[in-house]
């Protein structure tokens, strides 16, 4: 019997397996075994080297040529000026080069004053000046315009009323060169002050009261009897001098409310006679002496340059750079009322008044020669405030 196509087979039984099997699904194929993946090892990457630049490298090259040509310019021309130095005989008053370098003084201090910030201490110093003053080894005028002229009333620092500025200006050094640049700086500044006078002599010799002078806007006296007169009349002049109504033997110095010296200490044969000398000139009470100087260090080893040095920056510039100045302004018995120092100890200020006797101020003289004392023996350095470039400033 012939079944048709359309019949129906029977089913299989679950446990009958056809003899071919259906191919997997492509998830379900068998995979070869195969090594587990590892990454490569990651190589270092090389360092970089950086090329020298050739500019910069020929910058530095001339850089250290440049310094180490000038550290053996200093060392020989040191050593020869030490040399130098010890064959030269130099006397105590070295104040005769002023007449010489008076044309260019100022342009020769100019960067120096500039780096050490010296006119900044000249202004301080000056502003204190007060009532009639006087201005001795005046130079060529450099502290001039920090003078405040013209008297008023004012306030101290406590509130007490008191009279500032400067009723009269006298200027005085032994340079009529140094003098007469000095004159023609104050005329163009002060062209409408009147009382004002300037002197080309001694400021031990007796120096008149400015109602004694023939001073008038923007003149000037010389010592002797002769004047420099004022500026209008002297070009018809061929020394520009006339006559005084009166001989200076005839005049007595005046005091002063206020003396003022500025780096002159350094050429004088007698400093301390000469400190003294400006006692006498300063008003008893409240009169003061203002210094601004430069000499020895806190340092050993820098005056011992100072030293080797002294005879020949003496011979050429007219200055003895290595005194002690705080050994001075203690043997001339004035009072001290402030003293500081800058630049390592070469740079000093003192601030000074008549001394009253049995006041008990002989005190602080004594301090200052201890002070002295242990700069000498190279302690000083620790009292020492220091500031740019190690340029220390001290307060005593």
């Amino acid at each position: 019997m012939v079944s048709s196509p359309n019949a129906k087979r029977p089913a299989k039984s679950g446990n009958a397996r056809t003899s071919k099997q259906s191919p997997l699904a492509p998830s379900q194929r068998a995979r070869p075994n195969r090594p587990p993946f590892q990454s490569a090892p990651v190589q270092a990457a090389p360092p970089r080297t950086r090329s020298i630049n050739p500019k910069g490298l020929t910058v530095c090259a001339v850089a250290a040529f440049c310094f180490s040509t000038y550290g053996t310019y200093l060392y020989v021309t040191y050593d020869r000026t030490v040399k130098q130095s010890k064959n030269l005989s130099v006397p105590d008053d070295v104040s005769d080069r002023f007449h010489k370098t008076a044309p260019t003084y100022d342009a020769n201090v100019e960067l120096t004053e500039r780096i050490m910030r010296i006119s900044k201490k000249r202004e301080e110093l000056v502003k204190r000046a007060r009532g009639n003053v006087l201005e001795v080894a005046c130079g060529t005028g450099r502290n001039m315009q920090y003078y405040s002229l013209g008297e008023r009333r004012g306030t101290d620092k406590n509130g007490k009323a008191e009279i500032q500025g400067c009723r009269s200006v006298t200027f005085v050094d032994q340079s009529p060169q140094m003098v007469e640049i000095a004159r023609e700086k104050f005329e163009k500044m002060y062209p409408h002050f009147r009382r004002a006078a300037f002197w080309a002599q001694d400021a031990m010799a007796p120096i008149p009261p400015l109602e004694h002078t023939t001073a008038m806007q923007g003149s000037s006296q010389s010592s002797g009897s002769s004047s420099l007169g004022n500026s209008n009349n002297n070009k018809g002049n061929g020394n520009g001098s006339k006559s005084l109504p009166t001989t200076r033997a005839q005049q007595q110095s005046c005091t002063f409310d206020t003396v003022i010296q500025t780096m002159g200490l350094c050429s004088l044969p007698d400093p301390v006679s000469y400190l003294k000398h400006l006692g006498t000139l300063v008003e008893p009470e409240r009169g003061e002496i203002l210094l601004l100087e430069h000499g020895r260090s806190h340092y050993r080893w820098l005056n011992k340059l100072l030293d080797d040095l002294a005879a020949a920056h003496a011979d050429r510039h007219g200055c003895w750079w290595n005194r002690d100045i705080g050994e001075i302004v203690r043997q001339s018995g004035l009072e001290i009322v402030e003293s500081k120092r800058w630049h390592m100890g070469t740079t000093w200020r003192f601030i000074l008044r008549r001394k009253a006797e049995g006041t008990g101020r002989e005190k602080k003289d004594v301090g200052l020669a201890e002070i002295s004392e242990r700069e000498e023996n190279g302690d000083g350095a620790a009292k020492s405030v220091m500031g740019w470039l190690g340029w220390g400033a001290k307060k005593s």
